[in-house]
């Protein structure tokens, strides 16, 4: 996956809501809701603006939000969650 570039819908297709550390995300497209945990928000904002390898979404993310200590099992398992559910795909 890491030299695949991967993308998601632009921030106007969703509507979130944040619900005590948790995430309500309304995919207006879908018409799905999703519950999701953190980094899954930014992952998606990032991805939202554009496509960026998994490599480069690391870094986005660090420099961002200064989050130094994400973990690759993490940031993986959130990205093929998102997949999954459709949210984020391969370009």
């Amino acid at each position: 996956m890491s030299a695949t570039r991967l993308r998601a819908p632009p921030a106007d297709a969703f509507l979130i809501c944040e619900l005590g550390g948790l995430f309500a995300l309304f995919h207006r497209p879908s018409g799905m809701t999703h519950l999701l945990a953190s980094p899954a928000p930014e992952l998606l904002e990032l991805l939202g603006e554009r496509a960026l390898t998994r490599h480069e979404l690391l870094a986005a993310l660090n420099a961002r939000y200064e989050v130094t200590d994400a973990a690759d099992d993490l940031l993986d398992a959130r990205l093929d969650e998102l997949i999954a559910v459709g949210l984020v795909h391969a370009v």
